[in-house]
């Protein structure tokens, strides 16, 4: 699927929460954590020097626990980054009603749910019905063709790619975020195969997720079709220069109104 024109492609430096800690782990393994840094707000300005418009926030404890474990570490990246004009979407533990009208209350612009979504797609369209499509995204994390929850740990719930995307867009969502588990911070690039099939089954809008390194990857990911990109370890290690990769996709946008981040 190409790329419409004139559509926008977000890139979303991701800030994943340990015990207020930015760290990542690898194919989701709470074992194979690495500590990036012990100041999520420093992490923020950083990421607004360098031209980002969204920041992608992750509540590992909270996606773990299945409730809100780092609301007030959240609190303050949000302060900060909306006091700078970037937006704010936040993913782990939202698994209520509650839950996601406290976070999208205290100014987050976009909450990203999953295992709730995937027991329950109702759950799913309550939300969207409730606070609008375009501030609710669903996590799609995806094992061997199967969409998984609660954080991957075994025994989370589990349903075929095809069918959550069918059901989930038939009850409103209007983007969602594709995780390839396998890839996800190893740096081995995007699942590309995996992304076209989600454009293909299909119209709403895919925020790519997992393995990508570098810009080549970022308009690889964009010219295949998808929305926008999660970058993580990538930015963290030094592979991906953030701000270089903003001002090439600006660069090679075919609008003006593009958005960065």
């Amino acid at each position: 699927m190409s790329k419409p024109q004139g559509s926008t492609f977000d890139i979303y430096p991701a800030i994943d929460l340990r015990d207020g800690r930015v760290v990542r782990l690898r194919q989701g393994d709470f074992a194979r954590e690495q500590i990036y840094d012990d100041d999520p707000v420093a992490v923020v300005r950083r990421f607004e020097a360098a031209g980002a418009l969204w920041i992608h926030v992750v509540d590992l404890d909270g996606a773990r626990a299945g409730e809100r474990r780092q609301a007030a570490t959240i609190g303050s990246v949000v302060a900060v980054a909306r006091g700078a004009g970037a937006r704010v979407q936040v993913a782990g533990g939202l698994r209520t009603a509650e839950a996601i009208a406290e976070v999208l209350a205290a100014g987050v612009d976009r909450v990203v749910i999953s295992t709730a979504a995937l027991r329950d797609p109702d759950f799913a369209r309550q939300a969207v019905v409730r606070h609008g499509a375009s501030r609710i995204a669903v996590a799609l994390d995806i094992r061997d063709g199967v969409a998984v929850g609660d954080g991957w740990l075994p025994g989370a719930p589990a349903v075929p790619l095809d069918r959550a995307l069918a059901t989930l867009a038939d009850v409103g969502v209007t983007t969602f975020a594709v995780t390839a588990i396998a890839r996800d911070g190893l740096l081995g690039g995007p699942d590309l195969d995996l992304l076209e099939s989600c454009l293909r089954a299909t119209n709403a809008g895919v925020i790519a997720s997992g393995g990508i390194r570098s810009v080549d990857d970022l308009e690889a990911v964009r010219n295949l079709g998808c929305s926008g990109a999660i970058v993580g370890r990538a930015i963290y290690d030094g592979s991906l220069d953030l701000a270089l990769a903003i001002s090439v996709i600006r660069r090679d946008s075919p609008s003006s109104g593009v958005s960065l981040s």
